[in-house]
């Protein structure tokens, strides 16, 4: 179909193209060979009359004009999904909706995964793609496709919807035979300073982690041994080690259940860790996607996270 002598399909292929900035990538996403790729790209070009995506290096760079046309693409085909496609697809057991969810493995683990066990009884057909939130920049996850992203509250961004889901403290680990903490049963932070950590922190996802507000807060110098980018591999670069780091109290509690951890408050104050979930306000009245928002919250509210 044509609208202004432009073929409507193309907008779809528009979306992918800048969101991947790659032919490989958009192909496999789109289902077409790499050179029909190439080719409706070329189709976009002549259109727009601009080049869109640059080559440069080994990576395909937007062009001032694709970046224009990023926001209005997406919002357009979100109004067309959840306003006419998806109207006819509100049932859950019979959706066959994939949803990109952006989040970390700590909510992975103590909320998603009860969700998405739920659903795949309820809505056998529904897939999921997680990614992690320690990827980038809030903004630009956001804005990446994602159907949902959950963070810490204090990353909500203005004009975008949002519901509070859980609320948690942090703690520190350490090996249970960490030679240094044999016979300590607290830190204080004469001893705390002293050890080696692991932090979180990989470029911009230190922005998203307890370690910005250490930077930032605490006065306190620490020599952080190992940086990482998920909880999960804190875990595992503390264990076996004298090494210490700090992560959501849910989290490590119920990796100390099988794991030689042994958990220690924090010896001084720290701010508490909320997690919100936050979408895109095309998408508020989208039948499919409310229903998922509220199994999350309803679960979130049953395990009194």
């Amino acid at each position: 179909m044509r609208y202004e002598k432009l073929d409507l399909n193309l907008l779809v292929a528009l979306e992918i193209l800048l969101d991947e900035r790659s032919i490989t990538k958009s192909a496999y996403r789109l289902h077409l060979s790499q050179s029909a790729t190439s080719g409706v790209l070329s189709r976009l070009r002549l259109y727009f009359e601009d080049d869109l995506l640059v080559q440069m290096g080994k990576k395909m760079h937007m062009t001032p004009y694709a970046l224009e046309l990023q926001k209005p693409v997406s919002e357009v085909l979100a109004t067309i999904r959840s306003s006419i496609i998806e109207k006819k697809l509100n049932k859950p057991e019979l959706s066959q909706r994939n949803f990109k969810i952006v989040t970390s493995d700590y909510m992975v683990l103590v909320l998603l995964s009860h969700v998405l066990a739920d659903i795949s009884k309820i809505a056998p057909n529904i897939t999921f793609e997680l990614s992690s939130i320690f990827t980038g920049e809030i903004e630009n996850l956001v804005k990446s496709g994602a159907d949902l992203v959950i963070a810490p509250s204090a990353f909500s961004l203005d004009n975008y919807s949002s519901v509070q889901l859980t609320n948690d403290e942090f703690i520190c680990i350490a090996d249970e035979n960490n030679s240094l903490l044999k016979d300590v049963d607290y830190l204080n932070t004469e001893t705390y300073t002293e050890l080696g950590h692991v932090a979180l922190g990989y470029d911009k996802s230190i922005q998203l982690s307890i370690e910005k507000w250490m930077v930032d807060t605490v006065e306190i110098n620490r020599r952080v041994e190992v940086f990482v980018n998920d909880f999960s591999s804190m875990l595992y670069t503390v264990l076996n080690t004298d090494r210490v780091a700090i992560m959501p109290k849910q989290f490590a509690e119920n990796h100390a259940k099988h794991l030689p951890l042994k958990l220690f408050d924090i010896p001084f104050k720290t701010p508490a860790l909320t997690e919100s979930m936050m979408w895109h306000p095309t998408l508020e009245n989208d039948p499919m996607h409310k229903w998922l928002r509220e199994k999350i919250i309803e679960h979130a509210t049953a395990l009194k996270i």
